[in-house]
């Protein structure tokens, strides 16, 4: 299961970064110089964007609607990873430098401490980095972050937000930037049968819905398996390595930052399965659908948007899944308890059952996929 990034249509985290420019506190190039971390679609966005920016955005949905704009989209900005279909991405390197650094910080503070770290990388010796973030999602302390790592900062408050800004030419405490900076090297855990990554949904532990659904997978799986919204690769892992006779398996991601743990862990379970099974990693936004037909496809969907339930995400999950099946396909889902989605299950099988219910949670087999 992934992560599923905040950004809504009324977006005050991404209104709030502007204030300062259209103050004058400060001031934007007349044309390119300008890098954007997390950055997310938004009217605020498309009124002050200008010619040569760069937006990076790692959660490929939220990556696709950037693109849709035909802006210049990067996944990650001190590296490169494989972009989906039809996107508009390029890559950039740290050789790069930019004047303004644009940040929208994530929940996640030590996502959020990496951010920093790498604006003041790539930001030019006289450039600045401005951050805008909720006072609701951890403003104080990411702003007290930014002012330990590269010194006193400019601060506003406006739209129940906190925006803050380095000085001209600051020069970062270089141990803790290297420090930060390594916060993005992916860790072992679970006694090192797995590695992970900060950030990621449940990035340090074995998600106890996921596990759930290990536990009742039948060993008979066979054939072509696709485990959607992958995450660092748990649940096709243990496909790999209960049932014998799967020939392949896809997983699809929607963070670009799980791809790197996945493609290694499913990898390592391939090697202990002593057997030649295909594998990749993509990716992309599985709401859209994916390429391929599949024997088995394996779910532990996201379900929140920001910090609300959204349950049309699993639902369409389960759309794309019952797409993507062969006609004999099986699909395998764990889902919280609470959410309602018998009746798009009934819609798009023909057999739905509830193989258990525990601890929050539910497991659903379905099969005859009506595609």
């Amino acid at each position: 299961m992934s992560a599923v990034s905040a950004g809504t249509a009324s977006d005050a985290a991404l209104e709030a970064l502007f204030v300062p420019f259209a103050t004058g506190e400060l001031t934007l190039p007349a044309q390119g110089g300008v890098l954007m971390l997390r950055a997310r679609e938004g009217v605020a966005l498309r009124e002050h964007i200008r010619a040569g920016w760069v937006l990076q955005q790692s959660f490929a949905p939220a990556a696709d609607a950037l693109a849709r704009h035909h802006y210049t989209v990067i996944p990650d900005p001190l590296s490169v990873i494989d972009a989906p279909a039809g996107a508009r991405l390029r890559a950039t390197t740290p050789a790069e430098r930019y004047d303004i650094i644009l940040v929208l910080p994530t929940r996640q503070r030590e996502e959020t401490r990496l951010l920093f770290a790498q604006a003041l990388s790539l930001v030019s010796p006289a450039g600045i980095v401005v951050a805008s973030v909720a006072n609701s999602e951890g403003a104080k302390t990411a702003e007290a972050d930014l002012a330990r790592l590269a010194g006193s900062v400019g601060q506003l408050s406006k739209h129940k937000c906190r925006v803050f800004w380095t000085q001209p030419g600051a020069t970062p405490d270089v141990a803790l930037r290297d420090e930060w900076l390594a916060l993005d090297a992916p860790e072992p855990i679970a006694g090192g049968r797995f590695i992970s990554r900060r950030g990621l949904f449940a990035w340090d532990r074995i998600d106890s819905a996921s596990a759930l659904l290990a536990s009742v997978l039948p060993d008979d799986l066979r054939g072509r398996v696709a485990d959607l919204g992958a995450g660092f690769g748990y649940l096709a892992c243990e496909v790999v390595e209960r049932c014998k006779k799967i020939t392949s398996v896809d997983l699809f991601e929607a963070e670009g930052r799980a791809i790197e743990p996945a493609r290694s862990n499913i990898a390592d379970a391939v090697v202990r399965s002593g057997r030649e099974i295909a594998t990749r990693v993509v990716w992309g936004d599985v709401t859209h659908g994916i390429d391929g037909r599949y024997d088995t496809i394996v779910s532990n969907p996201p379900f929140h948007q920001g910090r609300a339930d959204q349950p049309d995400l699993g639902r369409a999950f389960i759309v794309t899944a019952a797409r993507a099946l062969a006609p004999g396909g099986r699909f395998w889902m764990v889902a919280n308890r609470h959410l309602a989605y018998e009746a798009t299950l009934a819609s798009c099988f023909g057999q739905v059952r509830t193989v258990v219910e525990r601890d929050g949670f539910k497991v659903i087999e379905a099969k005859e996929p009506r595609s």
